[in-house]
């Protein structure tokens, strides 16, 4: 992320040049309740985006707790951030095992967040909503199944007539166990949130064919490779996956939809 300067006050914009997680940032940032003041707690936090937005929003009155498992994420946020917005804070934490010293917060955000809740996703929610104000909004966002169904149809087609039908159950049981936006409106009436609102929208992902596909930087940091975890001969993977590349023009656009939960704890 790169601050702008608007004379010597130093701006955090969601930025620009984030092809992934800006576009669900800015959905969910749609449906969270925001004001100068507010206490969040932001999982998944990665790099930043939205924490340093969020903190600038709630102003040195408010406070933002920015969680992730990755030390490597925290400390390349510690680094962007410097001096600047000291009541925003980035800690190495598993938000699937909150520790119970942690305090309750006006608002829990996770930007392409319910991804990283495996294996026990409706506790992961369950556990956020116990650090959760009464009268505080829950908003999370991630690519729900249906994402990118065209590719998925195009990989299986090419393991049927290659007749690979072990890879083809891996693929299929990968897939299901991706959650919809069916499943998470579940989970929130479970925990007897009020005022859920479950919302998809469209995001067109453009690629190249060949390398530019099998290389691209989102598609290889995680969806791809859950199809090469399909396979046990890596040869075979290639094989396949290459053929795939070569015909972008048959499951293109790549459609991932943007996911927005959010529920109010009552």
């Amino acid at each position: 992320m790169t601050e702008q300067r608007t004379g010597v006050r130093i701006r955090w914009p969601l930025p620009t040049h984030d092809y992934w997680s800006t576009p669900f940032a800015e959905s969910l940032l749609q449906h969270l309740d925001l004001s100068p003041g507010t206490s969040i707690l932001d999982i998944a936090s990665g790099h930043g985006i939205p924490a340093f937005y969020l903190a600038e929003q709630v102003g040195p009155t408010g406070q933002v707790l920015a969680i992730d498992l990755s030390e490597r994420q925290v400390e390349s946020a510690r680094a962007i951030q410097g001096e600047q917005l000291p009541w925003l804070r980035f800690e190495c934490l598993d938000m699937r095992a909150l520790p119970p010293r942690l305090p309750c917060f006006d608002r829990i955000t996770g930007n392409l967040s319910v991804m990283f809740f495996r294996p026990n996703r409706f506790e992961t929610v369950q556990g956020l909503v116990k650090h959760l104000k009464p009268g505080g909004q829950l908003v999370l966002t991630f690519p729900s199944l249906g994402t990118f169904d065209l590719l998925w149809r195009r990989i299986d087609q090419e393991m049927a007539v290659r007749g690979l039908l072990v890879e083809r159950r891996q693929l299929e049981a990968h897939l299901a166990e991706r959650p919809s936006a069916e499943d998470v409106r579940g989970w929130l009436d479970r925990l007897h949130l009020a005022r859920i609102a479950v919302t998809e929208y469209p995001l067109d992902v453009a690629t190249g064919a060949g390398q530019a596909f099998l290389h691209h930087s989102l598609l290889r940091g995680g969806f791809l490779d859950d199809v090469y975890e399909c396979f046990e001969d890596r040869r075979l993977a290639d094989e396949v996956m290459t053929r795939v590349s070569e015909d972008v023009g048959s499951f293109t656009p790549l459609i991932a939809q943007r996911c927005v939960l959010s529920g109010w704890n009552s």
